[in-house]
């Protein structure tokens, strides 16, 4: 906690101002680096779990959690940004009263958050986040209830990234692999997402061809993951043909590609793995 003087009210009000300008430094410092404007904007619940994908949620009840986890809200409030540093003096009166009350000693209730991965969003309690937070506080006690979705969210998570995550959405959706498969897929660009699910659905669509039988998408999904993906993994590792600066998926992605646009199979031979190793 900051250094006190003795007088709570006029800690509280110093509080206050130390975040004003924590929050000005901030802007100005992203200013300076050309960064997006949207690295510290405060996070949008409903955007993010739409984007995401709302599996289902279940209430952890009443737990410490980390302050530097709140990153959002579920009404879009603009009184603090996503630190929860105050924009404006909109927040003053309010955010004094709780501080003074703080610093008092007096003790304030949880607040209550939703979790997605390892973010928390504010259902009630903004003001009390906000002193918590500059007040130097590491952690506050919070009714949590986790929201259960089909993509992962990091702290590094930005609204220009939730688009792109609605791609990897998308194609967990339309290949619905159990989780630790699920885990190994990862893309440097998210848009390829598309072209990696509507491979998936074609080789899907042979395998059901070949074997006179209809399959559905887990069953698809599975077949796919044992038999193409982390087959053709292994070889392309073995060949030394996964890039540094890429995944696996995305060496799988771009090989794959070029195996057929070379060979016009989908089968991976010694030859197709020599002409794609040339054509590097």
């Amino acid at each position: 906690m900051p250094r006190e003087t003795g007088f709570p009210t006029q800690d509280a009000q110093d509080d206050f101002l130390r975040a004003r300008r924590r929050r000005v430094f901030a802007q100005l410092s992203s200013v300076m680096r050309l960064e997006l404007g949207d690295v510290d904007v405060m996070l949008p619940f409903d955007e993010v779990v739409d984007a995401l994908g709302r599996v289902g949620e279940r209430d952890i009840g009443i737990t410490s959690i980390a302050i530097a986890s709140i990153v959002g809200t579920v009404d879009r409030r603009k009184e603090f940004d996503r630190e929860f540093r105050p924009t404006s003096s909109r927040a003053r009166a309010r955010f004094e009263r709780i501080a003074e009350a703080s610093r008092r000693g007096v003790s304030l209730p949880p607040i209550d958050v939703y979790r997605v991965g390892e973010l928390h969003f504010v259902r009630d309690g903004h003001h009390r986040v906000a002193v918590a937070r500059a007040q130097g506080r590491d952690r506050v006690d919070a009714h949590v209830v986790e929201v259960l979705t089909r993509v992962p969210a990091d702290s590094s998570i930005t609204l220009n990234d939730l688009p792109l995550k609605s791609h990897e959405r998308l194609f967990h959706e339309r290949v619905p692999l159990p989780a630790d498969a699920r885990a190994r897929i990862a893309l440097t660009d998210p848009m390829q997402f598309g072209t990696l699910a509507e491979g998936v659905e074609a080789w899907g669509y042979r395998l059901s061809q070949h074997d006179e039988r209809y399959y559905d998408r887990t069953q698809t999904a599975l077949r796919w993951w044992h038999e193409e993906y982390v087959a053709v993994v292994t070889i392309l590792r073995e060949a030394e043909l996964i890039g540094r600066r890429e995944t696996e998926t995305d060496a799988y992605l771009r090989l794959s590609g070029e195996r057929y646009r070379i060979m016009r199979t989908q089968q991976w031979s010694d030859e197709a793995v020599a002409r794609v190793r040339r054509g590097r």
